[in-house]
């Protein structure tokens, strides 16, 4: 598998970015959805701290999808679409990178601001964002939860849009963004795609 992108697929790094931070998402999102039901024990401060974690490894893998995707060649998007489709894949694109930006820094900065230390898989100490603020932490408990779930609508329509391409228009979309997928017809030329993954 080659490691950089061509016109027609997408190349190992950019795959093992994408998969790595969506099962890395999904996980977060599972677990923060549940894990504040959890009575008080030791198995729950240790699954705050791997949501913790596993948050900061997001942020800093979308830091680096971000300079990756800088020298990076785009593959040609398939034609068909509606410029309107096209418009809200982009605009979907553009959205996951600002929240799945976000988020992580949102987290970091409610448990900057409850003064709760914060250990990088318990080997790294990480700084405070901010002082210990009672109101910014409530503020930022919110965002945080605000996140979380417009990141599922925009999963739900992403999803969405992938298996339209998949099983409706029968191109290459979904598959070349596979690990192993191989294509299945030849992609049309069209213009370069600069907003995915």
């Amino acid at each position: 598998m080659i490691a950089r992108s061509d016109a027609t697929r997408w190349g190992a790094v950019a795959k093992l970015l994408h998969w790595t931070v969506a099962i890395a998402v999904i996980g977060l999102l599972v677990g923060g959805l549940t894990m504040t039901d959890l009575k008080t024990s030791p198995q729950k401060f240790q699954l705050y701290a791997l949501h913790k974690s596993v948050g900061i490894t997001v942020l800093a893998l979308m830091l680096l999808r971000l300079a990756w995707r800088g020298i990076d060649p785009r593959p040609r998007e398939n034609g068909g679409d509606h410029p309107w489709l096209m418009f809200a894949a982009r605009a979907t694109h553009r959205l996951f990178y600002v929240l799945l930006i976000a988020m992580p820094i949102s987290g970091w900065v409610y448990n900057s601001a409850a003064n709760f230390p914060l250990r990088w898989f318990g080997r790294v100490q990480l700084p405070a964002l901010v002082a210990p603020d009672k109101a910014l932490k409530q503020l930022a408990h919110e965002v945080h939860e605000v996140l979380a779930y417009t990141i599922i609508a925009l999963l739900i329509v992403h999803v969405a849009g992938a298996l339209k391409h998949h099983l409706i228009d029968r191109d290459d979309t979904l598959r070349r963004m596979l690990p192993f997928a191989k294509a299945r017809a030849a992609t049309a030329p069209a213009a370069p795609n600069q907003d995915s993954p």
